[in-house]
């Protein structure tokens, strides 16, 4: 995994309520440092697109649907780590978000989260907008693989 394929990454220093009491960061907390890292991707690609707050809000939403972590190295308390984020796969209704978490230039974590595009009503999956996907796709350095159109018969 290469910093150079990531256009996005957040700072995020480690609390004191995070670590153990030989200062390593608890496992479960990787999880919500690549929750922060997708938040702060979500504002900075709004911010990209020229997008206003709350605009765009249209009774859809991305509801996390898969998470694999990898862990390489142990964080410490008071750890500035920087949290990248890309958006590596498009299917129809689902993409996939690979992370990778740094202190410095050493690979702590890397991991992938797969959400579903879905109404917020009945959570049932409903397309990705394509201009979501258009937004995305300039955003990145590079371009997420997409799913091969259905054939239709």
């Amino acid at each position: 995994m290469l910093k150079s394929d990531f256009r996005f990454s957040t700072p995020l220093r480690v609390r004191w309520s995070e670590a153990d009491p030989q200062g390593i960061v608890f496992n479960g907390h990787y999880l919500n440092y690549v929750d922060v890292g997708v938040t702060e991707y979500y504002r900075a690609l709004r911010a990209a697109a020229g997008a206003q707050p709350g605009e765009g809000l249209d009774g859809s939403e991305f509801f996390a649907a898969k998470t694999v972590l990898e862990y390489k190295a142990p964080a410490l308390f008071d750890d500035l780590l920087d949290v990248h984020m890309r958006v590596a796969y498009f299917g129809n209704s689902s993409m996939r978000f690979v992370a990778a978490i740094y202190r410095g230039d050493e690979l702590l974590l890397s991991g992938e989260v797969v959400y579903v595009h879905a109404d917020q009503t009945t959570r049932r999956p409903t397309p990705i907008p394509d201009s979501f996907k258009q937004n995305v796709t300039t955003f990145e350095c590079v371009a997420p693989e997409q799913a091969a159109p259905a054939v239709q018969g």
